[in-house]
């Protein structure tokens, strides 16, 4: 189902939100080959930004495939939030993202992410120099539906600032700073930010399967979803829940073995090719265990993935695992990742 964010248009109400060490550039091209509409890149550092820091402008790789695409800045000094922004907009991103949710401590301690929930006034002068700085691509931020508060109430209240600032959507991730990545996410409290404002309100936590969108559709009356965990390792799953929100069940497709091998080997290879050997044979490591969540002996084949740094053994290891699966071995599952 298509979404409007500002003047961006997108295809699908799906959203694939940014994640550190785990949305680059090879994740989302194969995740955009297998149905991903609108993607962000890992959240960067608008401090380390402005500073021209290194390892930050890695994380701004793109490609022209990789479109349409949004940038996520942390940070809570306006002028620098404001400097940063204008750097992400010369470099042609589609869209600019404010983080409000993080729940990280050495983040909150900092007074960033999640912390601004607590200094609404803060945050309402952080959006007001962001948004003099930006002057064509969208502005949206993505926040916790409390720092303690679990009702909703503290997201409400920053979002109508957001949106009297002139942003153009809201996210809504539906647990609090407290809470972390622990317990369920409340979609009501998502439903009650949907009430406070008129600008698009995007639904997060927990949606993992097409079940859990018809959820968090049907409860916070959610303009789009936005999927964290949920797409590591299953890059089927964007359109997957797109037929699911449009009660098309007919549409959704459970990947066979060999699809799932080819896709997993094609990503590795894409590593490899963009990050070099030495990053790809790091990064295996975890890939490995989003494409094998839940199969039989996956628990053996990550332990040899660990033990080596050749990337062609690596390969041959992933073959091997796959082709001695039954081609009735358990769909696509989400890894127990402390991310979203």
């Amino acid at each position: 189902m298509a979404l409007s964010l500002g003047t961006l248009k997108l295809s699908s109400s799906i959203i694939q939100s940014p994640m550190a060490a785990c949305t680059d550039l090879p994740f989302r091209l194969i995740a955009r080959e297998k149905g991903l509409g609108f993607s962000f890149l890992e959240m960067v550092s608008a401090q380390a930004l402005v500073r021209d820091n290194a390892k930050t402008k890695l994380l701004l790789q793109s490609s022209p495939e990789d479109r349409p695409l949004g940038a996520q800045l942390l940070g809570c000094d306006p002028a620098i939030m404001a400097e940063a922004a204008r750097i992400i907009e010369d470099m042609n991103f589609d869209l600019l993202d404010l983080n409000l949710g993080c729940p990280v401590r050495k983040v909150v301690s900092n007074g960033e992410g999640a912390a601004l929930l607590k200094e609404p006034q803060k945050a309402e002068t952080v959006f007001k120099a962001v948004r003099a700085a930006v002057k064509k691509i969208p502005l949206t931020v993505k926040m916790r539906a409390g720092f303690e508060d679990p009702s909703g109430e503290e997201a409400s209240a920053i979002a109508q600032r957001a949106e009297a600032c002139g942003f153009d959507a809201v996210t809504v991730h539906g647990r609090t700073q407290k809470q972390g990545y622990s317990g369920k996410a409340d979609y009501a409290a998502i439903g009650k930010v949907k009430k406070a404002v008129k600008i698009p309100v995007i639904g997060n936590g927990d949606v993992v399967d097409e079940k859990a969108a018809k959820d968090i559709r049907s409860m916070s009356q959610c303009d789009g979803i936005m999927i964290g965990r949920g797409g590591l390792g299953n890059p089927w799953i964007y359109r997957n829940l797109d037929a699911a929100i449009k009660n098309d069940d007919s549409e959704i497709h459970i990947p066979p073995v060999k699809e799932r091998m080819e896709t997993l080997i094609k990503h590795l290879s894409l590593e490899r090719s963009l990050l070099g050997d030495r990053q790809a044979a790091l990064n295996c490591r975890r890939i490995v265990v989003w494409y094998t969540a839940g199969l039989p002996n996956s628990k053996a084949l990550r332990g040899e993935v660990c033990r080596t740094n050749d990337m062609d053994e690596i390969i041959s290891m992933v073959g091997d695992f796959f082709n001695a699966l039954p081609l009735n071995a358990p769909p696509p599952q989400a890894p127990l990742l402390l991310s979203e």
